[in-house]
């Protein structure tokens, strides 16, 4: 999720009922941190708590320094990322990439876990291919190392984001371990979340790209986990009114430039499935002023209005199907 998981965007998705956000990947480079991209990755100030970091590499003792210099900057969490699939990310033996290295797999999290004074999690995949899947052993290398806590992401490294999540692996990992396991993968509606915590034990799910342009997602599931009753799509007047603030605060955290530029796949993905939205964003892409957008989205969401009060969401067939 990185480019999507910024500041902006974890803020607005806690006050819409996410309990836990987690930074964008923090590269364990010391040379990097000074530069303005990472600067902004683990820029926490003024987040709901709790505020978790994501970091990423390959060296035990580098890793081990970059948790303690993001406790430093504010992190209550520090979360050890060997999930990424990305093959730049992979070829740097980083993400899901250290999967196939179980002993250097161990050194990483004995060696974050002693260098910070906070909880330290694992984001995970099954394993690196179908042919070499150690779920479970990475699991149990993970919790003997003092791991506060799993989220693992159904789908090996050569999946990527095809075919359906192995929810059968995430059961099993549960059942093998006694710190809490977060489930992830292809959780889209309330009632896939329901299915998904109620098929494989997880205490938690986490939610990813569903929650692109529907950061509602999560008030959604936590109404319909506790009542069993449907929450109704958000009022085009809200949605405006969240867009506005989203819009804003994405503007003030990159600049005007990169703000305008950064903020169109936000609003290409608010837009998808609604009526009119692919004329609307390409249009959108070509603007090259704040107030502009801001007045664009305006107008594209008062023609929502002819279709009723409400957000009235029209599915690809893709999704459909799914």
């Amino acid at each position: 999720m990185a480019g999507v998981t910024d500041r902006p965007f974890r803020q607005l998705c806690k006050q819409l009922g996410a309990g836990y956000a987690v930074s964008e990947m923090a590269a364990s480079n010391p040379r990097l941190w000074a530069t303005e991209k990472s600067a902004r990755r683990t820029n926490h100030e003024g987040e709901m708590e709790p505020k978790a970091v994501q970091i990423s590499g390959a060296d035990p003792a580098m890793l081990a320094e970059c948790a303690k210099f993001n406790v430093g900057r504010g992190a209550q969490i520090i979360d050890i990322n060997m999930g990424c699939p990305v093959k730049k990310v992979c070829n740097s033996w980083c993400g899901s990439a250290l999967l196939q290295d179980e002993k250097l797999v161990g050194e990483i999290l004995d060696a974050v876990v002693a260098a910070v004074d906070v909880p330290v999690t694992l984001k995970f995949r099954t394993g690196w291919d179908r042919q070499h899947k150690n779920a479970l052993r990475i699991a149990g290398i993970a919790q003997n190392s003092g791991i506060a806590m799993l989220t693992l992401h159904g789908r090996t490294r050569a999946d990527g984001y095809s075919g359906a999540a192995e929810y059968d692996t995430i059961t099993a990992v549960k059942e093998a371990v006694s710190i809490p396991v977060v489930a992830n993968g292809d959780i889209t509606t309330p009632e896939k979340a329901k299915f998904v915590l109620a098929a494989t034990g997880a205490d938690a799910v986490m939610i990813g790209r569903a929650a692109q342009g529907r950061p509602w997602i999560f008030r959604e599931i936590d109404f319909f986990l506790r009542t069993g009753q449907y929450l109704p799509s958000p009022s085009i007047t809200e949605a405006r009114l969240l867009m506005h603030e989203h819009l804003q605060a994405h503007y003030a955290f990159y600049g005007s430039f990169i703000g305008i530029r950064t903020a169109r796949k936000h609003i290409g993905w608010y837009v998808q499935d609604l009526a009119g939205g692919e004329k609307f964003r390409k249009r959108m892409n070509l603007l090259e002023n704040c107030d502009e957008q801001i007045a664009a989205v305006d107008t594209f969401f008062e023609s929502q209005l002819a279709f009723g009060e409400r957000l009235q969401y029209r599915l690809s067939e893709e999704k459909l199907v799914a």
